[in-house]
C-alpha cells in the first residue's frame, strides 16, 4: 500500500530551553495500517511539560512540543482499527508507542518498556524531529495507544486523568488501597488532588500532608479525613506510625525522613513526583526498625490507565481545572513554576 502524504498540523512549541512557547507548523502522519488520527479538544499542562520545555532534565530535543493529556474526537481510522469509530471522543496519555514483545509490555506496563516512545520528545521514526505531543489541533497515534473516555465524563476534566491520574492511580492499585488502608498524599497540587479523590474513591482512609495551610479546606473537600501541616513539628508528631502508604506527589527533591515516621509496620513510601535528586540521604533506621520501604512509580500503563478511566467514569471523578485559551500556556508554566497551584491548567485547543 503506497503511504500517503503527511497532514498539515500546528501546535506551540518551544523552539529552546530559554524561550517561550509560540505557535509552530508541523506534520502528522496520515493514518496507515492500525492507525488513529485524532482531533483535539482538549490537552493538560502538566509539571512535566514545564520541566522538559525548559531542559530541566537535561534531555530535550528541540523544537519541543508538550502535552500527554490529550482529549479529542477521532476524524479518521486506518485499516484494521476495530476498536474506534469517527465521532468517538478518545484520549491519548503518556505513551504512543512500545515494543510490545518485553516483560513490560507483555504485562501492561507500557511505560516500562525499554523502547517505548512518549507522546512528546521522543525520537519519532516519521519525521526528522522529536514526537510531538498534544498542544496541537490533531495527533495520530496507534490504536493500542488510544483510550475510550466514558460517556458522561466531562472532557476537559478527564485530561488530567491521562497522567495526573494514572500516576496516583497505579501506585494504589499496586499497595491495594482501600478499606481498612490508611493513606497519606505528600503535596497538594494536581497530583495530590487526583491522589486523594482516588483513595477515597478506593475506601482508604486518607491523610493530605501539604506544607500550605491554606490548602487545608481544599484538601477536606476533596475527600481528606486529615490533613497534616508539613512545617509543623507538633502535627507530624502526632501522626508518627499512622499510615499504611504515603503517595509522594512533591515535584521538586526534598527530604523523605520526616515522611517516613509517619509510616507504620511495613509501611510504604511511592515517589512519583520528584525525578531528579532527593534533598537528603534516607536514614536507614526508619527503613530497618519498622520494616518500611522507599519505592518509585512512573505513570501507568495501558489497561491500568482504561481501568482508570472507567472507574472515573463509574464514580464521577474528574480533575480540578481552570481552561485556559493556547496563547496563555506560558502564564500557566510561570503559574505552575511559583508552586502554588491546587488545580491543573487544560488548555481548550479550539482556541489554537
Amino acid at each position: 500500500m503506497a503511504t500517503l502524504p503527511p497532514l498539515p498540523a500546528r501546535g506551540w512549541a518551544a523552539p529552546a530551553a530559554d524561550a517561550q512557547l509560540a505557535p509552530i507548523d508541523f506534520q502528522r502522519r496520515a493514518p496507515r495500517e492500525g492507525d488513529v488520527l485524532i482531533d483535539i479538544d482538549w490537552c493538560g499542562i502538566c509539571h512535566s511539560d514545564l520541566h522538559t520545555a525548559r531542559n530541566e532534565w537535561h534531555g530535550t530535543t528541540y523544537p519541543c512540543l508538550p502535552g500527554h493529556e490529550i482529549v479529542g474526537r477521532v476524524r479518521e481510522v486506518g485499516p484494521g482499527v476495530t476498536a474506534f469509530a469517527p465521532g468517538d471522543t478518545v484520549g491519548v496519555g503518556c505513551v504512543v508507542d512500545s515494543c510490545r514483545e518485553c516483560d513490560a509490555c507483555q504485562r501492561g506496563l507500557e511505560q516500562y518498556c525499554p523502547g517505548g516512545t512518549y507522546t512528546y520528545n521522543s525520537p519519532d521514526p516519521d519525521f526528522d524531529h522529536p514526537t510531538f505531543g498534544g498542544y496541537a489541533n490533531a495527533i495520530t497515534v496507534q490504536e493500542r495507544f488510544v483510550l475510550r473516555i466514558p460517556d458522561g465524563l466531562d472532557p476537559a476534566g478527564a485530561a488530567p486523568i491521562l497522567c495526573a491520574g494514572i500516576t496516583t492511580w497505579s501506585p494504589l492499585r499496586a499497595a491495594g488501597a482501600g478499606p481498612g488502608t490508611k493513606v497519606g498524599v505528600a503535596g497538594f497540587g494536581g497530583l495530590g488532588l487526583m491522589a486523594i479523590k482516588l483513595a477515597k474513591a478506593l475506601g482508604a482512609e486518607v491523610t493530605a500532608i501539604t506544607r500550605s495551610p491554606a490548602k487545608a479546606e481544599h484538601a477536606r473537600r476533596a475527600g481528606a479525613h486529615d490533613v497534616l501541616i508539613s512545617t509543623d513539628r507538633d502535627d507530624l508528631r502526632r501522626a508518627r506510625g499512622s499510615l499504611d502508604l504515603i503517595i509522594d506527589t512533591i515535584p521538586v527533591g526534598h527530604p523523605v525522613d520526616p515522611y517516613l515516621k509517619l509510616l507504620g509496620l511495613d509501611g510504604a513510601l511511592v515517589i512519583v513526583g520528584a525525578i531528579e535528586p532527593l534533598a537528603d540521604s534516607v536514614d536507614a533506621r526508619l527503613l530497618v526498625q519498622r520494616r518500611r520501604s522507599v519505592s518509585g512509580s512512573l505513570i501507568g500503563g495501558l489497561p491500568g490507565t482504561q481501568e482508570l478511566l472507567d472507574f472515573c467514569g463509574e464514580h464521577g471523578i474528574t480533575a480540578d481545572i481552570e481552561t485556559i485559551p493556547v496563547d496563555q500556556i506560558n502564564a500557566a508554566y510561570d503559574a505552575m513554576a511559583a508552586g502554588q497551584l491546587d488545580f491543573r491548567y487544560v488548555i481548550d485547543m479550539s482556541t489554537l
